[in-house]
């Protein structure tokens, strides 16, 4: 393995480099995979490590003593930054909702990937038509999945009923988009989704 600093050549499997140090793997922030040092993307989750850092959503559920504290920067904040910083934050009902595409690997390797981005392309806009209906909120693209939101940023006090309601008509409008796609292309989609719900702090 290539060191990315000094580009000695490290025993397959290593994690620092033996001549200067460096460290040779990384770690994907989103699901905690272990990568080697010139991945651009996660090949588990598909998030991109060139883009920076998202604070992550801090969970509430826990007492109040054992709720986590936001995270300094590496540059100390001053004393009114670090208020405004928490004038901003902001706790929130959120749910969230996962959907991802069954199969996905092997029906690439099906695909011409010109064909495969179509239909990937067909199956997000589908599902984002129905999320955009129940007034959810994409908050990322992760490869094949989507990330959404139903709290935020625009509250609704039945949140939780419109991202199952969402997940439903995702499914049922996969039957649709299949019989499109079968005759096109020759495959038939699967869909997987989940859904959380609890307060969070934003912001």
């Amino acid at each position: 393995m290539k060191c990315p600093k000094c580009q000695f050549e490290n025993r397959e499997g290593a994690k620092f480099c033996k001549k200067c140090g460096a460290k040779l793997n990384l770690i994907c922030p989103r699901c905690s995979t272990l990568l080697t040092p010139d991945s651009l993307f996660c090949d588990e989750c598909g998030y991109n490590l060139s883009q920076p850092k998202e604070a992550p959503l801090k969970d509430m559920s826990g007492p109040p003593d054992a709720m986590p504290t936001a995270a300094r920067s590496d540059t100390q904040a001053t004393a009114p930054e670090a208020e405004a910083h928490r004038i901003d934050a902001e706790r929130r009902q959120l749910t969230v909702m996962f959907c991802d595409l069954v199969g996905s690997t092997h029906l690439s390797a099906r695909l011409d990937p010109e064909d495969f981005r179509e239909v990937v392309c067909s199956y997000q806009k589908t599902a984002a038509d129905v999320v955009k209906n129940f007034e959810g909120h994409i908050e990322q693209y992760l490869g094949d999945g989507l990330l959404v939101y139903f709290g935020y940023p625009k509250a609704h006090e039945d949140d939780a009923h419109r991202a199952v309601h969402a997940a439903l008509g995702i499914v049922e409008a996969m039957g649709a988009l299949n019989t499109r796609l079968e005759s096109e292309h020759g495959v038939e989609l699967a869909v997987r989704l989940g859904i959380h719900t609890g307060p969070v702090v934003v912001g």
